[in-house]
C-alpha cells in the first residue's frame, strides 16, 4: 500500500498565480507542492511579447517569464510534479489530492488551474502567438495601424474590440448571429466607433497564413457563400472554461464553473484557496493573477498558524 506524502500546502496550477503562490508560501518556510499537468507558466507561455508585467520595460516572452516565474520559486524550495489532478476529498483539517502520480495531502489547498478559451477548432488556429490572440489587453499593441477581426459577439468580444480600435487601423467584428449579444451600452459604443464593421451571420472556416496570420476564410451561415478577409490578427472571444472539473461536487460552483472566494482568496471550505483565472470574477491578468496567488498564499499562512 503506497502511503500518500504530506505536504502544508499544494498548489494546483502551475500559471502565474500558482507559481506566485509557491513563492509566497515557500519563503514562508512552508512545505509546498506545485501540481502541474502542462507547461509551466501557463497561458501566459502563448504570448509572444508580454508588455504590460511591471519590471520588464522591452517587454519579455510569455514563456521566458513562465520559466524565471517557476526558478525563482524553485530557488526557495518549491517542489514541482508534473501530474494531472483527477479530484479532492476533505477529510477533517486535511485535503486529499487524487492525482495521476498518486495521493498527496496537504493542511492547506490553492487552487490555480485557470480556464481555458473556448478555441477555434479550424485550420490556422495553431498561428497562437504569430496574430492569433485570445486576449486584446495584452497583444492589442502590437497591432499598431494594422487590419484585426474580433470573433463573437458577447460582452468580452465588444469589450476587446473597442479596446482594439484604440491601435488597429480597422476592427472587423464577426458574429455568427444577425444581432449583438453584449449590453447595450457597449453596442451604441460599437456602432459608433468609425474604425469598427461588422460582418453578420458568419463563421470562421479557416485562418490563412504560415509563418504569421494573412487572413481569414468566411463562410455565410445563411446563404454559404464564402468570402475572404485580410487581416494581421484575429482574436477569439466565444468563451471561457474554467478548469474545475476536478473540484465539480467539492465546491460549490459558479453557472459558468468558477470558483465564487472572497477579498482573501477563501473558498467556502476551510483551508481552501482559489487564485487567478479560476475564480469568479478575475480580471485575467498576468499580474492580477500574480497578485491573486501572492494574496492565496498569504491567506494559507494564515490560516496555519491559526490551526497551530
Amino acid at each position: 500500500m503506497v502511503v500518500a506524502r504530506h505536504y502544508e500546502v499544494i498548489i494546483v496550477g502551475g500559471g502565474p498565480a500558482g507559481l506566485s503562490a509557491g513563492l509566497y508560501a515557500t519563503r514562508a518556510g512552508l512545505s509546498t507542492l506545485l501540481l502541474e499537468k502542462g507547461i509551466l507558466g501557463g497561458q501566459i507561455t502563448n504570448a509572444e511579447l508580454v508588455e504590460n508585467y511591471p519590471g520588464f520595460s522591452e517587454g519579455i516572452s510569455g514563456f521566458e517569464l513562465g520559466r524565471l516565474m517557476a526558478a525563482q520559486a524553485v530557488k526557495f524550495g518549491l517542489e514541482i510534479l508534473n501530474a494531472e489532478v483527477l479530484g479532492v476529498q476533505v477529510s477533517g483539517p486535511d485535503k486529499m489530492v487524487n492525482t495521476s502520480a498518486g495521493d498527496y495531502i496537504a493542511q492547506a489547498l490553492i487552487l490555480a488551474s485557470g480556464s481555458d478559451y473556448v478555441k477555434l477548432d479550424v485550420p490556422g488556429s495553431e498561428l497562437v502567438g504569430k496574430g492569433v490572440s485570445y486576449c486584446a489587453t495584452c497583444d492589442g499593441p502590437l497591432f499598431e495601424n494594422k487590419a484585426v477581426a474580433v470573433v463573437g459577439g458577447g460582452d468580452a468580444a465588444i469589450t476587446e474590440a473597442l479596446f482594439l480600435s484604440k491601435f488597429a487601423a480597422r476592427v472587423s467584428v464577426v458574429h455568427r448571429r444577425g444581432q449583438l449579444r453584449a449590453v447595450t451600452a457597449l453596442q451604441k459604443r460599437a456602432f459608433a466607433n468609425p474604425k469598427m464593421e461588422f460582418i453578420w451571420h458568419s463563421v470562421v472556416e479557416a485562418i490563412k497564413g504560415n509563418d504569421r496570420v494573412r487572413g481569414l476564410k468566411l463562410r455565410n451561415v445563411k446563404t454559404g457563400e464564402v468570402s475572404s478577409l485580410e487581416v494581421d490578427g484575429i482574436f477569439i472571444a466565444v468563451g471561457l472554461r474554467p478548469n474545475t472539473g476536478y473540484v465539480k461536487g467539492f465546491l460549490d460552483l459558479t453557472p459558468g464553473g468558477f470558483i465564487p472566494v472572497n477579498d482573501s482568496m477563501e473558498t467556502e471550505i476551510p483551508g481552501v484557496f482559489a487564485a487567478g483565472d479560476i475564480r469568479y470574477n478575475s480580471a485575467r491578468q498576468v499580474v492580477t493573477a500574480a497578485a491573486d496567488g501572492a494574496v492565496a498564499a498569504l491567506s494559507a499562512v494564515r490560516y496555519l498558524s491559526e490551526q497551530r
